[in-house]
């Protein structure tokens, strides 16, 4: 299941002022349905707490939204939570160089070695028989002993210890061939049973230490009774869960601001490659070529464009020859208010897609809303595959489409635009899809609310 949504916030787009998430569509495996309304219990599938969905802008994953809970805004169902940056991508590992465990004569790790003793080179007789004898022979081309090297010694029992101090017959007798004891050098003693070990360390049978947190008074807290406070605005804790679909929402956008933004967001368990919809022109001049035609087009579906001027008739003249007249140079475009231009590539290796939208200055009437899809023809000009013209005193006849953005809807490598059907107090959101010269509307969400058009 994937499902398709609208991010919409005002402020800082990395750090949103008020933010909130329109459910457009859910794709299962075989049609689309309608997220507004799809497995609602109460709340639809599409805003379950706890779900996720990446932010896209034109292809790109530009941060996360996870929703905490949700409500009705004007007949529809949105949702809210937090807004997340992008995580970071991890720094690939540095690749160490294998060293040939066979030959480290080169290698710079660092490898311990056994010390040859003098009696190791005889086998097994040239060992000493006692710890405190000292009677073998001495190897006289034997090095000499270390005295700062660190030496580990095993430790004994307790008992021997103790009768080893007291009567003195087996350090004396090794007095004379191990030098004297550092008391700055490290020694390493075994742990001692359990049975002589105190209340704070205890064992798990393999001499291993394990540490236990002491307890003290200090750690203890206590409360006093607060019972006999008044303080109307003290805080009261309760245990339990929360109320869950009765607890208040308490909504942090509202309405249709002026200064909002949208994005498109995506929720899919499965992470797909990134896929940008933005088109590369082969020649830098064809993006202003086309724009320029785009423009004209709009124009004239405005009514901006002055109709021709009927051509003159020729008169004979029977004086002399006048001066010819200098060429009134044309008249400047009309403006065009709020004009967005963007190009797709919808799918790899096609065409560009172009999508623009404008309106006028005015109110009712008098200001005309435009919005364009083409494509270039084989000949170098615009094929027109949509065109929406509305004014503001019929937006709910005919709703002002407004581009969004492209999505993989279909998790199948190729884009559909996304527009907003905004009326006066109503508004819908539909899908594209633009394949063979043809603009086709897949999905509408909320067909009940108002018309949406079709095509050209």
């Amino acid at each position: 299941m994937r499902a398709v949504a609208v991010f919409e916030w005002t402020g800082d787009e990395a750090k949103p002022k008020t933010s909130r998430l329109v459910p457009i569509c859910i794709y299962d495996g075989q049609q689309f349905q309608d997220a507004d309304e799809y497995l609602a219990r109460p709340f639809p599938l599409a805003l379950e707490g706890d779900v996720e969905y990446q932010l896209f802008n034109d292809g790109k994953p530009v941060g996360l939204f996870d929703i905490e809970t949700a409500a009705r805004e004007q007949g529809a169902w949105v949702g809210y939570g937090k807004h997340f940056p992008m995580p970071a991508a991890k720094p690939a590992p540095k690749q160490v160089a294998k060293i040939d465990a066979e030959d480290d004569s080169q290698s710079d790790t660092p490898i311990l070695h056994r010390k040859h003793h003098a009696g190791d080179a005889g086998g097994s007789g040239g060992s000493t028989t006692g710890s405190g004898s000292g009677s073998g022979p001495a190897d006289p081309n034997a090095p000499a002993p270390d005295p700062d090297r660190p030496t580990l010694h095993k430790g004994g029992d307790a008992s021997g210890s103790s009768a080893g101090d007291s009567s003195g017959s087996s350090s004396g007798s090794n007095s004379g061939s191990s030098p004297a004891s550092d008391p700055d050098r490290p020694q390493l003693h075994r742990l001692p049973d359990s049975s002589s070990s105190s209340g704070d360390t205890s064992t798990n049978g393999s001499n291993q230490p394990k540490l236990k947190k002491k307890k003290s008074d200090e750690d203890e807290g206590y409360v006093s009774d607060v019972s006999t406070l008044s303080d109307p605005n003290r805080p009261h804790l309760f245990r339990g869960k929360s109320a869950g679909y009765d607890a208040l929402v308490t909504p942090s956008l509202r309405g249709m601001p002026p200064d909002i933004q949208q994005q498109v967001a995506v929720s899919d368990v499965t992470d797909r490659p990134e896929h940008v919809w933005d088109y590369i022109w082969a020649n830098a001049d064809d993006e202003g070529k086309m724009k320029a035609a785009m423009e004209d087009l709009a124009r004239t579906a405005l009514g901006l464009n002055p109709p021709p001027a009927p051509a003159k008739p020729a008169h004979k003249s029977t004086t002399t020859a006048h001066k010819p007249k200098q060429p009134t140079p044309p008249p400047q475009p009309a403006p065009l208010v709020d004009e967005h231009f963007r190009v797709f590539e919808l799918a790899y290796g096609s065409g560009a897609t172009m999508v623009l939208s404008a309106h006028t200055d005015g109110t009712g009437e008098q200001e005309k809303f435009v919005t364009l899809i083409g494509q270039p023809d084989l000949y170098g000009n615009v094929a027109v595959l949509v065109k929406n013209v509305t004014d503001a005193a019929h937006l709910d006849d005919t709703p002002r489409m407004r581009l969004v953005d492209a999505v993989d809807a279909l998790a199948d490598n190729r884009g559909e635009l996304v527009f907003e059907l905004r009326g006066s107090t109503q508004r819908q959101f539909a899908l594209y899809r633009v394949l063979r010269g043809d603009a086709k509307r897949i999905f509408v969400s909320d067909t009940d609310a108002i018309s949406a058009p079709t095509g050209q």
